[in-house]
Parts: C-alpha cells; sequence; structure tokens
C-alpha cells in the first residue's frame, strides 16, 4: 500500500473498522484514549461552542467533545471512510443527547464553510492524507479568528537512539504480530511506511505557519513516541 493514497488508505479502515477500537486499546495498553483526553484538555472547549473532528474514525473523539460544548453547541464529525462512520453512529445511538452529527467527506476538502468552528482537531489522521500541508490548510480555513486546533498522532523520531529503536520494536515486534493474530498483518504494516514520510515536529510546525497560522507548538508524549501539535488562528 502507497502511504497517502486516499482510495488505499480509505479501503484499509474499511477493512479494520470493526476491530479498530480493540485493537488500539490492546496496543496502547488504553493509552490512547489518555492522549485524546489531552488533546482536549490542551484546547478547552467549552459549552456552545462549534467544533469539528476530521478523520473522526469510530468517534470516540468526537463524542468527548460532544461532552464538552453541549448542550448549546455542535460537533461536525467527518471521515472518508464508511464503515468506522457506521460504527461511530452506532456508538452516538446509545447517548443521542450529545450534539454530534458525523458525515462522510475527505479531510482536505471538506466541503464546510470557511470560519465555521471556534476549534478543529485530528487524531491519527494528518499522517495519512496525501497531503499534510493542504491538511493543515484546511484547518485553518475552517478556524474562526482566534480559533484553536490540534492534532495528534505518531511522532516521527530520527532514525537513530533508543526512541527511534523502541518505536521500531514496538511496530514491528508488538503491533504487526498482534494485528497478524486477527487478518489485518498488512494494514497494520502500513503505519511504519506511513511514518517514513510524516514531518517530523519541528517540520509541522513551519508548514502551520506556512499556511497562517499565527502559532504552533509541537510537544512530544510517551517519551518520544506521540506528538500533538497545538495550532491557533490569529484574532
Amino acid at each position: 500500500m502507497r502511504p497517502g493514497d486516499p482510495d488505499a488508505v480509505e479501503q484499509l479502515f474499511d477493512a479494520v473498522a470493526p476491530r479498530y477500537d480493540r485493537l488500539n486499546d490492546l496496543l496502547s495498553l488504553g493509552l490512547h484514549r489518555h492522549w485524546k483526553r489531552q488533546l482536549v484538555r490542551s484546547l478547552r472547549p467549552v459549552a456552545g461552542e462549534r467544533w469539528i473532528d476530521l478523520c473522526c474514525g469510530t468517534g470516540d473523539l468526537a463524542l468527548e467533545l460532544g461532552r464538552c460544548v453541549r448542550p448549546a453547541g455542535a460537533v461536525v464529525a467527518i471521515d472518508n471512510a464508511a464503515a468506522p462512520l457506521d460504527l461511530a453512529r452506532q456508538r452516538w445511538n446509545g447517548q443521542p443527547w450529545l450534539p454530534v452529527e458525523f458525515v462522510q467527506a475527505d479531510a482536505q476538502t471538506t466541503g464546510l464553510p470557511p470560519a465555521a468552528a471556534d476549534g478543529v482537531v485530528m487524531a491519527y489522521g494528518l499522517r495519512n492524507l496525501a497531503d499534510p500541508e493542504q491538511g493543515l490548510q484546511e484547518l485553518h480555513r475552517l478556524l474562526k479568528p482566534g480559533g484553536r486546533a490540534g492534532v495528534l498522532d505518531f511522532n516521527r523520531l530520527p532514525a537513530s537512539g533508543f526512541a527511534a529503536d523502541f518505536q521500531r520494536f514496538y511496530l514491528r515486534r508488538m503491533v504487526v504480530p498482534a494485528a497478524s493474530a486477527v487478518g489485518l498483518r498488512d494494514q497494520y504494516a502500513y503505519l511504519e511506511k506511513s511514518l517514513e514520510r510524516f514531518p517530523n515536529g519541528s517540520e509541522q510546525m513551519a508548514m502551520a505557519r506556512r499556511v497562517g497560522f499565527a502559532k504552533a507548538t509541537h510537544r512530544s508524549l510517551m517519551a518520544g513516541q506521540m506528538g500533538l501539535l497545538l495550532l491557533s488562528r490569529e484574532r
């Protein structure tokens, strides 16, 4: 699979959707939920605001945002793959009081109006886009003046060093074998390939400033294994 190929990425997430949440819980020891909560805490969504979740997957982050902005706020959750969205809607059906709408669309060209949101998030999606800089451009376009955004993803590390060695060990010796056991070897072997073309933290900050963000900071999580890019638009 060629990293960044939108059709291939859509097919990948359609294939892994039924086991996606269980595998994420297993492979991260449940920490992916903690990292997403860190993302939300860093951005401080409040009741009445409008938020957009790009590459929303099975909807856990969108529903968390819904809890923050209810009752008068709204969340639009977008993904290009149908199967994860179906699971997200099923999850929402158990808590329909949360103001979340799920939409199938491309995160790089959402079709939403400009300045539509107080905040935008993207968790584990930027790395899979055909053009990550265009993805950041869309985040900027969607934000109101003074809005804030956050991107959570794996951190691309230097080729050498303990952190990089651990990341390779984790992906090759833990992630791929666990995925193989449920018939998803190729889909999860893609993860390491996708990191090879992914901008590192400094490059992400530079890209964000090029597309117009007034502030861009990147910080590492889990001893450098994950990265959190925090952005704000000029008022």
